[in-house]
């Protein structure tokens, strides 16, 4: 075993190209080298010659979903798909001896499916062929995004909502009432215009009421069981709307109470679950299911719309169904205002989704493919910052 500088590490003696020189002991940073990549927040992944495995930090243990002694027994390709674009990227920092980056890279395989990723590689200089892979999941900064860009056009989409409200349903009651009294005194024929006319009122009467529920309106937040407002969900979804659906529910019974406003939180599952159904019913998929999932994991600090204070997001829950998936060309858009992929649908369910759940301080991600879709909220807990 020869010694290693700044920080190098060491490759393994198994399986190695002909090629390259006799290996050293097997690929561990010195202690020092050690100790910061572990402490790092962001996964790094060490792989050597052969694409083996040699070094995990504990960020990338999560990130790849295995531990650092099982993933040393592994090969890059235990985890994505050979034709992967990531193998290209370490092939060019094999062949050029340098840096190579790429963005929004879709990490996807048997053991791992992870999509917009950033990736970094660095050769490592003392030993040939090894690679060094930097990763950061670029999905929660997407969401950020995406969370900015609701919560303007949900102020446009209230700012909209005040001026029809203004200008529109005074002489929408007027024109209802008128046909109304029509249609006491008119033909049968003639009833059907007036039946239509005030149809026609309600509908535009309940999308002003829809749209003014994006406005800025002061609500009572406290501690609010996640599971009683997913229970109270499924019994409404499943003697109504989603009655030849199987529902199955997988609960961490251990949950803390969820810091937020338990009605606005049912309109919230409703229409997540509510879409799943319709996805389901629309696809004509055999075997409907919509499965409730809770847990808790170390989310992201946010800062609380409103206030100067930030708060942890430890709490998730999923909704997810075996629909057909999201249509590629929706999804970037599924939480903007009056983005529908449904014949008849407003575009509003999902934009008003996402608007209180920001106000809750929380995020809303979605991941979708043929067969499985998943939304995903993320929560804050009730804590002391928090009254609870």
């Amino acid at each position: 075993m020869r010694n290693m500088r700044n920080g190098a590490v060491r490759l393994a003696p198994r399986d190695r190209p002909a090629h390259l020189p006799e290996p050293t002991a097997a690929l561990a940073p010195p202690p020092a080298s050690a100790a910061i990549l572990a402490a790092l927040p962001v996964p790094v992944v060490v792989l050597d010659a052969a694409n083996r495995l040699r070094f995990i930090n504990n960020a990338a243990e999560q990130f790849l979903g295995v531990s650092s002694s099982a993933a040393l027994q592994l090969r890059l390709g235990d985890f994505v798909a050979h034709d992967n674009p990531l193998f290209l990227l370490v092939q060019q920092v094999r062949q050029h001896d340098a840096r190579v980056a790429d963005h929004d890279m879709a990490l996807e395989g048997s053991r791992l499916r992870r999509l917009n990723v950033a990736v970094q590689g660095v050769p490592l200089p003392e030993e040939p062929g090894a690679v060094l892979l930097v990763l950061h999941d670029s999905t929660a900064v997407r969401a950020l995004d995406r969370q900015m860009t609701v919560r303007g056009a949900a102020r446009s989409v209230a700012g909209m909502a005040a001026i029809l409200a203004h200008e529109v349903k005074n002489p929408l009651s007027g024109i209802r009432g008128a046909a109304q009294l029509l249609e006491a005194s008119v033909t049968e024929n003639d009833r059907e215009l007036t039946v239509l006319i005030r149809d026609e009122a309600d509908r535009i009467r309940d999308l002003v009421d829809r749209m003014e529920a994006f406005g800025e309106r002061p609500v009572q937040f406290g501690a609010v069981n996640i599971h009683r407002v997913l229970e109270h969900v499924r019994r409404l979804a499943q003697t109504g709307f989603a009655a030849s659906i199987r529902f199955s529910e997988l609960y961490d019974p251990s949950l803390p109470p969820v810091h937020g406003n338990r009605d606005q939180l049912v309109q919230v599952v409703l229409n997540l679950v509510k879409n799943a159904a319709e996805a389901i019913l629309q696809g004509d998929v055999q075997h409907g299911e919509i499965q409730l999932i809770t847990g808790f994991q170390h989310g992201m600090r946010l800062a609380v719309p409103g206030t100067d204070s930030r708060r942890q997001l430890p709490l998730f829950v999923t909704v997810r169904d075996n629909g057909p998936g999201i249509a590629d060309d929706i999804r970037p858009h599924l939480f903007d205002a009056f983005v529908t992929g449904k014949p008849s649908g407003s575009g509003l369910g999902l934009a008003l989704v996402a608007k209180i759940v920001s106000d809750h301080g929380g995020l809303v991600e979605v991941e979708s493919r043929p067969g499985r879709t998943d939304f995903r909220l993320m929560l804050p807990m009730v804590d002391d910052e928090s009254g609870g």
